[in-house]
């Protein structure tokens, strides 16, 4: 079926343009597959090829003429842009039709995650899909207990078709309460819990809006907080956190929503955030990469560009609404309830960003995979409409979840002892939802993803996270570290906030050195882990030397005793010296101090393992194979003995 939409499948001498230097061009070929767009350099020497998944292209542009060609602009949803220069206008063309319909697929069964098959067998499959288990979660913050139960009112979704099976409800809500309190609500999102804090019973529970239009009130849902409220016997009151700007909020009430009335419900404190809508953030985004994108930015330019994007201000807003919860939470031990409009962009940043804050296990590897799975996956972020997986209406998509990861990226800035994994592992997310090769992003809530049976017809990412941990992990996490156990109380004042380049960037090859310190400190952390290693065989191999040279020593005492004349140093030796390491090269004699004058050579006894030729490892400094040989600054650090060693710095040392 896909084949059918290729026009054309190859075209020859065609150009891809440098972004930063556009007079450097690689000349080669460039293919159209069911699932890739591939470029093959034509340099047999270094034979470069660049593939693009077709579920990764945003958008193709065919330009004016040019005086080589065609120029057609491929634009990736990971960031990649691809300028290539066709010769024919009849190929470009070709390519270009084939392109948008190839990247936009109008059904499920079109995406690659259907069609991509890593050869392992059905059981394993199933063991891929059940790596991350919520139910263990929950059961890991202590619940279900006396307060909170597990309700079976949405099993078959019956209640909210965009909530998951599974929900976790106050002890004393019965399914009345529930089913009113959903129909009260936009989509039938009633409150529900999102995570508990078991230290103080405080809980973060999320909505969508209430359908309380000017004056609507519902009985079940005032009970419904109520409930929550008197899920936590060290507070008499709860936070009722609405993320959008007050405005927004008032306006939706002309359409029979709104927000809750402190009057109607009985010990809420009301609070608005003001975070903006899926088309502000857009928009946004959009600008920011436009300022990505120029080739030649000035220092003002660039920075001006990215303050008129309005994107780290965006994403402060985010971090703010999720200190104000995590606050709430670990400081004043009062529950909080948060929802915007639906309850799945929003409500979903705001939760993450604030469990991040609050548990050190979210900031794991696994314990991120499973907050993106439960905030995001379970609890319906609908991914295929905000990530454009097939075609659909462009106003729906937004860049919801790339913010969230920022946030995370942000955090790690300021705190790189904290989290167990590296900005590689965000990026490697990132790369994985838009890219539809897992079945793990595919769709808008539970109950479709099941429907389509996603878990018998494609793989899950998490499994190939963790099988590849080695790759992610952070060399400056420090599980013993202060920061790593307690919450996380970060600055959001504007000079706190930085450009993520290597998102953003991170495809630019002239641009800035790729390697990051990171990198740097773990190829210094690997080299140090085979030194040990080599240290540990001479070590054993020297030992072992020492005990052949105990050997050998008693069969000259042995041979002395019948003639010491056989056994005379040569003039200037040193007995001393025999059978040291000096004397060694790879575990074979160089030479003998001693000079043997009999010719029966059958009295000395040498180690047969002397005689190999040497470890290949043995040898001399692999500086230049690690790639950081010659580091530009020195660091200070070690000058300092007095340093806290729960400090970065001293982190930086240690790694």
């Amino acid at each position: 079926m896909v084949m059918e939409h290729i026009r054309l499948p190859k075209v020859e001498n065609v150009r891809l343009i440098d972004r930063i230097s556009p007079r450097r061009a690689s000349v080669g070929t460039l293919y159209l597959t069911a699932t890739h767009i591939i470029f093959v350099e034509n340099e047999t020497e270094i034979r470069s090829e660049t593939w693009v998944l077709h579920s990764l292209v945003c958008s193709v542009e065919k330009r004016a003429t040019t005086t080589i060609g065609w120029p057609l602009l491929i634009h990736c949803k990971n960031f990649h842009v691809l300028h290539f220069i066709i010769p024919q206008e009849r190929d470009c063309h070709d390519i270009q039709v084939s392109l948008q319909r190839l990247s936009q697929p109008e059904r499920y069964e079109e995406l690659y995650c259907i069609s991509y098959n890593p050869n392992i067998d059905k059981e394993e499959r199933q063991k891929e899909w059940g790596f991350l288990d919520l139910k263990a979660d929950y059961s890991r913050q202590g619940i279900p207990n006396s307060l909170w139960k597990l309700s079976p009112v949405n099993q078959e979704y019956k209640v909210s078709d965009t909530y998951p099976a599974d929900l976790y409800v106050p002890k004393s809500a019965t399914p009345q309460i529930i089913v009113g309190s959903s129909k009260f609500r936009s989509r039938g999102r009633f409150p529900t819990l999102s995570y508990y804090c078991k230290e103080n019973h405080a809980a973060i529970c999320r909505s969508s809006q209430p359908l309380s239009g000017f004056s609507a009130r519902c009985l079940e849902d005032e009970q419904m907080l109520e409930a929550i409220m008197r899920s936590n016997p060290r507070s008499d009151f709860m936070y009722v956190v609405d993320t959008r700007p007050k405005l927004n909020a008032m306006a939706n009430r002309a359409a029979g929503k709104g927000y809750e009335n402190e009057d109607n419900y009985s010990n809420i404190k009301f609070q608005f955030i003001g975070i903006e809508n899926i088309h502000v953030m857009r928009n946004s985004q959009q600008k920011m990469l436009e300022v990505c994108e120029l080739r030649s930015p000035s220092m003002s330019d660039f920075l001006e560009g990215v303050e008129s994007s309005g994107w780290l201000k965006h994403i402060k807003a985010v971090l703010d609404a999720g200190i104000f919860i995590a606050k709430a939470v670990a400081q004043e031990a009062v529950s909080v309830l948060v929802h915007c409009s639906d309850g799945w962009d929003r409500t979903a940043q705001v939760c993450s960003v604030a469990c991040v804050l609050l548990d050190p296990y979210y900031r794991t590897l696994q314990g991120l995979m499973v907050l993106i799975e439960r905030d995001w996956v379970s609890f319906g972020h609908k991914f295929s409409h905000r990530c454009n997986h097939l075609d659909g209406d462009p106003k729906e998509v937004s860049p919801i979840i790339d913010q969230f990861l920022e946030c995370v990226w942000q955090l790690m800035e300021q705190f790189p002892c904290a989290f167990e994994f590296n900005e590689r592992f965000l990026i490697t997310i990132h790369n994985n939802i838009y890219s539809c090769q897992y079945g793990n992003f595919i769709g808008n809530s539970q109950r479709e993803r099941l429907a389509l049976g996603l878990r018998e017809k494609t793989h899950s990412l998490w499994m190939y996270l963790w099988k590849n941990r080695s790759d992610y992990i952070n060399p400056l996490y420090r599980p013993d570290h202060s920061q790593t156990q307690g919450v996380l109380r970060p600055s959001t004042a504007p000079y706190c906030f930085k450009f993520w380049r290597a998102m953003y960037n991170r495809f630019d090859k002239g641009m800035h050195p790729r390697q990051s310190v990171e990198d740097c400190l773990m190829a210094v952390r690997e080299e140090t882990q085979q030194l040990e290693e080599q240290l540990a065989s001479h070590t054993e191999k020297i030992t072992k030397l020492e005990k052949e040279k105990g050997r050998t020593v008693d069969a000259k005492e042995a041979i002395s005793d019948k003639g010491p004349a056989l056994w005379a140093p040569r003039s200037g030796s040193s007995l001393a010296l025999a059978n040291t390491p000096q004397d060694y090269t790879g575990g074979f004699i160089t030479g003998s101090p001693c000079q043997q004058s009999t010719p029966d050579g059958s009295l000395i006894i040498l180690p047969q393992d002397l005689n190999k030729t040497s470890d290949p490892s043995l040898s001399n400094s692999s500086d230049q194979e690690s790639g950081i040989a010659d580091l530009s600054c020195r660091s200070p650090l070690s000058e300092d003995s007095t340093r806290d060693p729960d400090s970065d710095e001293a982190a930086y040392s240690a790694a």
